[in-house]
């Protein structure tokens, strides 16, 4: 089954990557206001469905631009699908942009493929066997300092979205790390957490299509992904928060407070939690940097 969605997934990225030789005279439509959609989104979601329907012709497609109107209705084979997570980013020439594809097994991922098309970059899982980036095994990040921490984003921007709960979030956040980035495709975001290329990684308003991949990516590649809260139930809750584990749970402490899945009493605890569970690592990270300069030291 891995071996057909790569087969999709690099047919989109062909098409993708021909489109991006003139950009200029892709056909663009806005879904809402920031919100578009191009001939080629559509284009490079047909040849997935069609790779993917022509080997699994019993198998279910939810896809972002056609929903659930391909495939069967009632497999407990579900193959979820973004065909260019970045749009935006490709309409302006900014080569952050990628193909996710993910297969749902009685509602849970088993398979995973993220494409790069720009960087020709192959990023899969299937679980139990562990996450790859061009066939070399990949594994989440191991630093436990949030200070030399990379944490990447998604800045909200569609009309409706809480810009005051980000501002607080990122306000909460960003002097606590080393940096902070906003590339523009989350599944390309959560990728990248599980190479180990940043360490964690946050974002609301999200879909299924937008984490299903990236979200088996990172486990398999020892990290946790769940919602702000820390609850691993999250692909339809419009949260999502990864990390290495050390990580992920400082971020749980620091932004639990800011979902909407958390209770007042559980706002609370996690406000009162943050500045010790902060202190902990930081305390953990000392004594591994002393130990390793122990082993270094001539005797």
């Amino acid at each position: 089954m891995l071996n057909v969605a790569v087969k999709a997934a690099r047919a989109a990225g062909n098409l993708i990557n021909r489109a991006a030789l003139d950009v200029e005279a892709v056909r663009i439509n806005q879904k809402q206001i920031n919100d578009f959609v191009t001939e080629v989104d559509h284009a490079a979601e047909q040849a997935i469905i069609e790779t993917l329907l022509a080997a699994y012709p019993g198998h279910g497609i939810l896809a972002e631009e056609s929903g659930s109107e391909h495939g069967a209705k009632d497999s407990e084979y579900v193959w979820i699908i973004d065909p260019l997570d970045g749009t935006t980013n490709f309409i302006h020439g900014f080569p952050f942009y990628c193909v996710s594809i993910a297969l749902a097994v009685q509602g849970k991922i088993e398979q995973a493929v993220v494409y790069d098309p720009t960087r020709n970059d192959l990023f899969t899982a299937t679980k139990g066997r562990g996450a790859y980036m061009n066939e070399r095994r990949i594994r989440v990040s191991k630093r436990v300092r949030l200070n030399e921490c990379l944490i990447s984003t998604g800045f909200p921007f569609r009309p409706g979205d809480n810009f005051k709960n980000y501002l607080g979030m990122m306000s909460d956040l960003m002097p606590k790390l080393a940096g902070m980035r906003r590339p523009g495709a989350a599944a390309l975001d959560m990728a990248y957490v599980a190479a180990g290329f940043t360490d964690g990684f946050f974002e609301t308003g999200l879909n299924p299509w937008d984490m299903a991949a990236g979200s088996l990516l990172i486990t398999e590649a020892g990290g946790l992904v769940g919602n702000f809260t820390g609850e691993a139930d999250f692909l339809d809750q419009k949260e999502c928060m990864a990390g290495n584990p050390r990580v992920y749970g400082q971020l749980v402490s620091i932004l639990g407070k800011y979902s909407k899945f958390a209770s007042a009493g559980e706002k609370a605890t996690l406000r009162q939690q943050a500045p010790a569970e902060a202190a902990e690592a930081e305390a953990e990270a000392e004594v591994a940097e002393d130990a390793a300069k122990g082993e270094d030291a001539p005797f």
